[in-house]
């Protein structure tokens, strides 16, 4: 199947979905070094692992609606600072 979800009649194709992923850890990485933490300070902050941090930037994972709003909160940032590009 090819179609991973419908959001606002718009269909995201598995790439599609692979490229978001990639730009929102790239997004989420450049505002965590904006801010001068390391991957583990982030991930202290907020109760996770460093690897999770890591994985995150990455793309490797989906985030949910929750985790994002924890980032944005270590970060000291609005949640849709991380999902602006």
């Amino acid at each position: 199947m090819y179609i991973i979800s419908v959001v606002k009649n718009t269909f995201i194709l598995p790439m599609e979905k692979e490229v978001l992923l990639k730009k929102l850890g790239a997004r989420i990485r450049e505002i965590r070094k904006e801010k001068g933490m390391s991957q583990a300070e982030l991930a202290n902050t907020i109760g996770k692992d460093q690897q999770s941090i890591q994985r995150l930037e990455a793309g490797n994972i989906n985030p949910s609606f929750y985790y994002l709003y924890e980032i944005s909160q270590g970060l000291k940032t609005e949640l849709r600072e991380l999902i602006k590009e």
